[in-house]
């Protein structure tokens, strides 16, 4: 491996440490922990409220994992558990209003951290960066992305930006 490719992965994986840590730093304020934060933009993607599996295979975790922080979140009052009527054996998760207005709020904090981290860089270099890492994205998106094994398309998330 050239010098200059082990550079530019270690680049990139410091600079996303960097910009998690900018992201902390701002959610904190907010009272959410980092996975409460990006189970509560997720829920907030889909098209319909989604079941806790189907939370559970876009955030890449097993089912068993997200129901402690869909716990806290319900009990912040930031998302509801319904019976799915499709399927009464089966729960939806249902953004609240405070849910809604918080989700903006972590929009607008993770905005802030990565306006901070690309500070440095002009308009023009900013989009140059985003294009490439697209470019990026889209070539690797089926290899790791969340598998989904045929489920329905208004199960799956808008094509909103993913969450960090």
């Amino acid at each position: 491996m050239d010098d200059g490719e082990n550079r530019l992965g270690e680049l990139l994986l410091r600079l996303a440490k960097r910009a998690r840590v900018r992201q902390v730093g701002r959610l904190a304020p907010l009272g959410l922990t980092p996975a409460q934060a990006r189970a509560l933009g997720a829920i907030g993607r889909f098209e319909r409220p989604p079941r806790m599996a189907e939370l559970a295979e876009l955030l890449g975790v097993v089912p068993r994992a997200v129901t402690p922080i869909v716990d806290a979140l319900e009990e912040a009052g930031l998302v509801t558990r319904q019976v799915d009527p499709g399927n009464r054996r089966a729960t939806l998760l249902v953004l609240t209003g405070s849910g809604k207005r918080m989700r903006t709020r972590l929009h607008q904090a993770r905005a802030g951290a990565a306006e901070d981290l690309f500070a440095c860089l002009t308009e023009a270099q900013q989009a140059t960066l985003q294009a490439l890492l697209e470019k990026v994205e889209e070539q690797t998106r089926d290899e790791h992305g969340p598998r989904h094994h045929g489920r329905s398309r208004e199960s799956l998330p808008t094509g909103e930006a993913p969450v960090l």
